[in-house]
């Protein structure tokens, strides 16, 4: 199980990684599509960062800690956070929907990526708490 989370997570690294380019890039990037997906609208827009620091980047740092809480077996913490990080992303989807009326594919991926990395990390605390009534 915590495998496949790493998986995820590495995932959500590289999907994040290219996001994060596209923040710093003037460049027209190859996940602007047409005037309903636009990358690079999404990502150097004004919900594109908390103060200073782009979402991109806090993103690779968050997948990177939850790789890691995977590797070493905190799966509560590891589920609290990822279901945290879900809730943000959540949020963020609803900018790109209501706010911003244009979706970035590699937000979007990335939205794919911590549901279903949440969604293992929250079963993996069910079936842990399944086997120590068993046992």
């Amino acid at each position: 199980m915590r495998i496949l989370i790493v998986l995820f997570a590495l995932t959500g690294i590289a999907v994040s990684s290219l996001a994060l380019r596209v923040h710093y890039s003037t460049d027209t990037q190859p996940c602007s599509i047409n005037e309903k997906w636009d990358c690079g609208i999404v990502n150097r827009g004004p919900y594109s960062t908390i103060g200073q620091v782009p979402v991109a980047a806090i993103g690779i740092a968050g997948y990177a800690v939850l790789g890691l809480l995977a590797l070493a077996r905190k799966r509560t913490l590891l589920a609290a956070l990822s279901l945290a990080a879900l809730g943000y992303a959540l949020y963020l989807t609803h900018i790109e929907k209501s706010v911003l009326h244009i979706w970035c594919l590699y937000c979007v991926i990335s939205q794919a990526t911590i549901l279903l990395l949440a969604a293992i990390a929250g079963w993996w605390v069910l079936a842990a708490a399944l086997d120590s009534k068993r046992g």
